[in-house]
Formats: C-alpha cells, sequence, structure tokens
C-alpha cells in the first residue's frame, strides 16, 4: 500500500520561510516524478511546484518562481519544499502527489497519489 505524508507546515509571518516535507513508501520512489499543489478555502487546487524522476528537471508556478525550491532525495524516499519570503497569498493545504509518468510537470491527471497536506499558513 502506497502512502505519502507531508510534514513541515506552520504558521509563519510574512517574509518568513517554512520547509516541508514528503515521504512515500510503498511505490518504487526513484521513478515517479513529484509535485507539490496547494488548495486556499474556496479556491480549487493548484501545482506549485515539480520535480522529475532524477532530479534535475524542476518546474514551478509563475507565482513561486524566484521564491520556493524543490529537491528531492531518492535514497530517503523523499522530497521538499523549501519556501522562502512568504505572502499571505500562499496560505493553503499543501499537498505532496507522486507522478507515474516520471516528470513532475503541472499535469494533475499523471499523478497517482496523493498525501493528505499540510497546513501552511503566513500572517501579514
Amino acid at each position: 500500500q502506497v502512502h505519502v505524508v507531508e510534514s513541515g507546515g506552520g504558521l509563519v509571518q510574512a517574509g518568513g520561510s517554512l520547509r516541508l516535507s514528503c515521504g512515500a513508501s510503498g511505490l518504487t520512489f526513484s521513478v515517479y516524478g513529484m509535485g507539490w499543489f496547494r488548495q486556499a478555502p474556496g479556491k480549487e487546487r493548484e501545482f506549485v511546484a515539480g520535480i522529475n524522476w532524477h532530479g534535475d528537471s524542476t518546474h514551478y508556478a509563475d507565482s513561486v518562481k524566484g521564491r520556493f525550491t524543490i529537491s528531492r532525495d531518492n535514497a530517503k524516499n523523499s522530497v521538499w519544499l523549501q519556501m522562502n519570503s512568504l505572502k499571505p497569498d500562499d496560505t493553503a493545504v499543501y499537498i505532496c502527489a507522486a507522478d507515474q509518468w516520471g516528470s513532475g510537470k503541472n499535469n494533475t491527471n499523471t499523478y497517482d497519489y496523493w498525501g493528505q497536506g499540510t497546513q501552511v499558513t503566513v500572517s501579514s
């Protein structure tokens, strides 16, 4: 059985930083692309960042480029999202997902497995 579990969310002031972690088990992690999505109250889920299976190709939403960095370690079955210069608009539940196509691109149809999410709240 596949498990995807996020951690690291919390409350931070605008301009601050957080580092989200995601661990996956029950799948061959090294062949999956990984992505981070977020969903704010009353809004649709949106793509934030993704990384391919090898870790040498990354993708970001325009709203987070230059502020967020995604990385992975296949030996640890883990992916991270470093979030800097946080803004109140970044407040959302952040969800980690595994992409069967291995690309980590913005295409929710290719993501097989999803975590439950971790809450990030940025105060002004």
